[in-house]
């Protein structure tokens, strides 16, 4: 059990830490959407109640799809753009999809390759962006049950304030809705730059998203 919970630490750390973020989050959104209720004179909803509304599930849906979105066009970018001295990056003449001997695919596969590295066709393309379509399979749900549960949350404020619900085509068009979103989007692209550009001059001793601390400014895909 020791050397499984140590094999798996990293998983393990960020699911923990994942579950308190959501427990800590449905308290405090149940808290401020009681205050709202007991402001506009309704009354307060439970925790259960609130934690299957579509309020909760559109700020949490809200938040996940921007994270996977982050990750959905850093995978991609990595493969064809470089920053000179990121550990992020690939090297200059590294760029595209490389070469199968590169990615040990077909004949180029090792005795330990999965499976479908080694075989051809349908089967090498789909594991060959497996990553990139999961990726992007979860951000469209995600996506999708954010402006499924906005909605809802956004009409049933409409009918409290004595004015007319939307539709969802009209909802995912409405400022409402890009505003929340692209707030969302900003934050990480900001902070996917950021991590690209600062790790050409800064360092973490150990960390394989860092440059090794003694390595020159401009060496480009090492790892610490």
């Amino acid at each position: 059990m020791r050397k499984a919970v140590r094999q798996n630490a990293l998983g393990l750390f960020f699911g923990g830490i994942l579950v308190a973020a959501l427990v800590g989050q449905s308290f405090a959104g149940w808290a401020v959407f009681n205050d709202t209720q007991t402001a506009e004179g309704l009354d307060p909803i439970g925790w259960l109640e609130y934690v299957s509304s579509s309020s909760f599930t559109a700020d949490v849906a809200e938040n996940w799809q921007s994270e996977y979105l982050q990750f959905l066009l850093y995978i991609w970018t990595t493969v064809w753009f470089v920053q000179r001295g990121s550990p992020e990056s690939k090297e200059q003449d590294q760029t595209g999809l490389e070469s199968d001997a590169d990615q040990e695919v077909g004949p180029h596969a090792g005795p330990r390759s999965p499976r479908w590295a080694a075989v051809g066709g349908l089967r090498q393309a789909l594991f060959s962006h497996s990553l990139l379509l999961v990726m992007g399979g979860v951000f469209l749900a995600s996506w999708a049950a954010q402006s499924a549960a906005g909605v809802v949350a956004y009409d049933e404020q409409q009918l409290l304030d004595l004015e007319a619900p939307v539709t969802w085509a009209q909802y995912v068009v409405s400022a409402d809705f890009w505003n929340r979103t692209l707030q969302n989007w900003q934050s990480e692209f900001l902070a996917v730059g950021s991590m690209a550009v600062l790790s050409v001059f800064l360092r973490e001793r150990g960390s394989p998203e860092s440059k090794p601390v003694g390595a020159a400014h401009d060496d480009t895909g090492a790892e610490g």
